[in-house]
């Protein structure tokens, strides 16, 4: 990549003003040229000292131009043309690029003034602005931050986008690249259609009778939305018609939807109403959140954020009475299932994590009303098993494999496509488990490579019933299965080689759905329907499993656990635990909403290495980081095997402990089904969860039985499932911070 030489910038308005005086704060160039059609405009800018040279035409400088330097055009998106045309002539070398925020028409207008598309021009847009404009408006530090979408064309030269790369980056601005078409799509929608409404909302109310008081009694809400019609009234007359096709269809879509609230207020329509505001603020945060790790185009999706490292000092004990949030797997059903229900479900002790809101959002976008959660608290307004809507988009599952597993079943039994997309630990793990079954089924399912996500359901023919035999005990391609079996013709039978938990027959049969078991084998027929109830969730049993393995290692430790769902194919650790030697008892046992629950108390015991049963793996698939920490503390050897799962969860869960408990300190030998672990002393040091939240936790708890520091990275995903955990951890005596890097 060539070194950044001279800058031209044409148009020194804010856009332009702000990116001269930014490159000579970060003096990320040799000389900065600005181009004005006023002298005025020049000799301003000349004094204030953000260019070098200052010129009223382009020409008079293309002759002193050539490699490593960049023509930056900042000028309205209509008068770009005639920039364009004054280019022609410019030395082959020369970059060129824009800021133009329809890229269309900056593209048919190089075409039509060349001739062809120049490997050297490259098309961009820097995301953003200010209601202020001109010279004296520039602000150094307005990229900060900041998007800089690239629309490279297939004719562009690799060295050339780089270079512009180079350029934005070296003024504080984050780049992203994705096609011309894409572009003004997305901007129609997201920024041009509100200029738009503000415009004319302003416009309304200023030839309102009252309009002095409207606006000297306006809310902030009210003028931080309208701030953007302050902005350049000609800029914004060019942007709409530049792009007048994708903003007409924006506008188009925004009015549809505008006449239906109008229509849910005429007619008092809560639900309706309730549906609006709450997929509109959840979606909002969602997106937000969403943009953290897919990005425009395809080729920047699921970039990783910040590493997050726990730093976990050794020693200590845990003390106290501790409530884990609501169990995930049935936070998920309840919505599920709730959705696809007549009436309203109310559900309590829901999981805010990212996991069990990945599916809340799934079904949102499908057109369900869904109130919360607040507190835990959510209401689901139920379309019936026929009334999902298509998505506008894909169905995003951030890190979710229940959610796209499960949801996949569902989908697959609907009368439209749909997309399933995750972030980039979801994007790696394998979809064929269920993928392939439901193709027996009659789904057309299309897969990125070795079956990962993302997946493509096509709206099929419809559903055949199956009868299946899992290869492997797995809880989530039996539920997948089942939720198919509700749109399937026929009685669906899955078989299990070993008990999974059966949290989605459970549920299913307290919305009042025929599920029948014979022995191993659990099957449905088609043609029911689910009825709302109300459901109150159980702590999480995964979630209880770190403070019951804290527990269980640490001297001195004694941990009450409460409302904790027992499901008898959840308990896994609970009798490995206790074949292991902990001091654990259970109390207070009941019944809530048909799952079993009650109070885990653990106290430390010196703990013995065992061989687990392998019957007991599936009702503890999910504990076993966990547990492989009180293996590293117990006296002797302990031998997990048939736990082949394992290999296939967020990531390798054998061999990332395995790498994580060696770099402690402790002897490990790894199977194709499991491990051995020999009992020792941990040593502190550094471990990678390898964004799996399990791992991650796993690892901070055995800094109680460390003889040094350990720290733990990658751990940002432990909010997917434990959204708390860092505050109860520390709560209870574990000496943990966070830090970032």
């Amino acid at each position: 990549m060539s070194e950044l030489n001279k800058v031209v910038i044409v148009g020194l308005g804010l856009i332009g003003g702000s990116l001269a005086a930014a490159l000579r704060k970060a003096r990320a160039c040799k000389e900065i040229i600005g181009i004005a059609r006023r002298a005025e405009t020049c000799q301003q800018a000349m004094r204030m000292g953000i260019i070098d040279q200052a010129h009223t035409d382009i020409a008079s400088v293309l002759p002193s131009l050539g490699k490593g330097d960049v023509v930056f055009i900042a000028v309205p998106t209509l008068s770009v043309r005639k920039i364009i045309s004054a280019l022609k002539n410019a030395p082959k070398e020369l970059v060129i690029t824009d800021g133009a925020s329809v890229k269309g028409s900056v593209y048919q207008d190089v075409v039509t003034e060349f001739g062809y598309f120049p490997e050297n021009f490259v098309l961009g847009h820097p995301i953003a602005g200010s209601e202020k404009s001109g010279v004296e408006a520039s602000n150094e530090d307005l990229y900060v931050d900041h998007r800089v979408i690239l629309t490279p064309c297939s004719e562009n030269r690799p060295a050339a986008i780089a270079l512009v790369s180079a350029m934005w980056q070296s003024v504080g601005a984050e780049v992203l690249e994705m096609s011309v078409a894409d572009h003004d799509t997305v901007l129609a929608a997201t920024s041009h259609l509100p200029h738009a409404i503000a415009f004319s909302l302003v416009d309304t109310l200023a030839h309102d009778s009252n309009n002095e008081n409207i606006f000297r009694y306006a809310a902030g809400g009210f003028r931080d939305f309208t701030r953007i019609a302050s902005s350049d009234a000609t800029m914004w007359r060019d942007i709409m018609l530049a792009n007048r096709e994708s903003v007409l269809e924006a506008i188009d879509l925004f009015s549809s939807n505008l006449n239906r609230l109008r229509d849910a207020i005429a007619h008092s329509d809560a639900t309706a109403l309730a549906g609006v505001f709450n997929r509109a603020k959840f979606a909002r945060d969602r997106f937000t959140k969403m943009l953290e790790s897919r990005a425009y185009s395809s080729s920047m999706q699921n970039t990783e954020s910040k590493n997050v490292v726990y730093t976990v000092q050794p020693g200590g004990s845990v003390q106290g009475t501790i409530r884990v949030p609501g169990d995930k797997s049935i936070s998920h059903r309840s919505i599920m299932l709730g959705s696809l229900a007549e009436g309203t479900t109310r559900v309590k002790g829901f999981l805010e994590g990212e996991d069990a809101l990945a599916t809340l959002q799934a079904f949102r976008d499908m057109g369900v009303v869904i109130e919360g959660p607040d507190e835990g608290n959510v209401t689901v307004h139920g379309v019936g098993m026929q009334g999902l809507q298509a998505p506008s988009g894909p169905l995003y599952m951030g890190n979710s494999g229940t959610s796209m597993r499960l949801l996949s079943g569902i989908l697959a039994g609907q009368q439209f496509e749909s997309e399933l997309t995750g972030d980039v630990s979801l994007s790696k793990r394998p979809m064929n488990r269920v993928a392939n079954p439901l193709r027996e089924m009659g789904a057309q399912i299309d897969t990125a490579e070795e079956g990962r996500p993302p997946l493509r359901i096509k709206a099929g023919g419809g559903l055949k019933a199956i009868d299946y035999t899992l290869p492997m005990a797995s809880a989530q391609v039996k539920s997948c299965l089942l939720l198919a079996g509700l749109f399937a013709d026929g009685e669906t039978r899955v078989t299990e080689p070993a008990p999974t938990r059966d949290h989605t027959e459970r549920m299913l049969q307290g919305f009042g759905y025929q599920v029948n078991r014979n022995g191993s084998q659990v099957s449905l027929t088609s043609g029911g329907k689910l009825f709302a109830c109300d459901i109150e969730i159980p702590a999480d049993i995964s979630s209880a499993t770190f403070f019951m393995v804290a527990a269980a290692i640490a001297p001195g430790s004694d941990v009450t656990l409460t409302h904790v769902g027992i499901n008898p194919t959840r308990i896994g650790v609970i009798n490995i635990l206790q074949l292991m030697g902990s001091n654990l008892t259970l109390s207070n046992k009941r019944e809530v909403g048909g799952e079993p629950v009650a109070d885990i108390r653990v106290q430390y015991a010196p703990l013995k290495g065992i061989k687990i049963p392998e019957e007991q793996v599936p009702l503890g698939i999910d504990e076993f980081p966990a547990l492989l920490i009180a293996a590293a503390c117990a006296e002797g050897k302990t031998v997990l095997s048939g736990a082949e799962e394992l290999r296939v969860k967020e990531t390798d869960r054998i061999q990332a402990m395995a790498d994580g408990l060696v770099a402690l300190g402790i002897a490990c030998e790894t199977r194709a089904d499991g491990i051995i672990v020999t009992g020792g002393q941990l040593t502190g040091g550094s471990v990678e969860s390898f964004h799996d939240h399990r791992i991650a936790m796993a690892f901070t708890i055995a800094a109680l039985r460390a003889n040094g520091t350990i720290t733990v990275n990658n751990c940002a995903n432990v909010a997917t499932s434990f959204p708390n955990f860092v505050e109860l951890a520390q709560k209870a005596g574990i000496s943990l911070e966070i830090n970032y890097s």
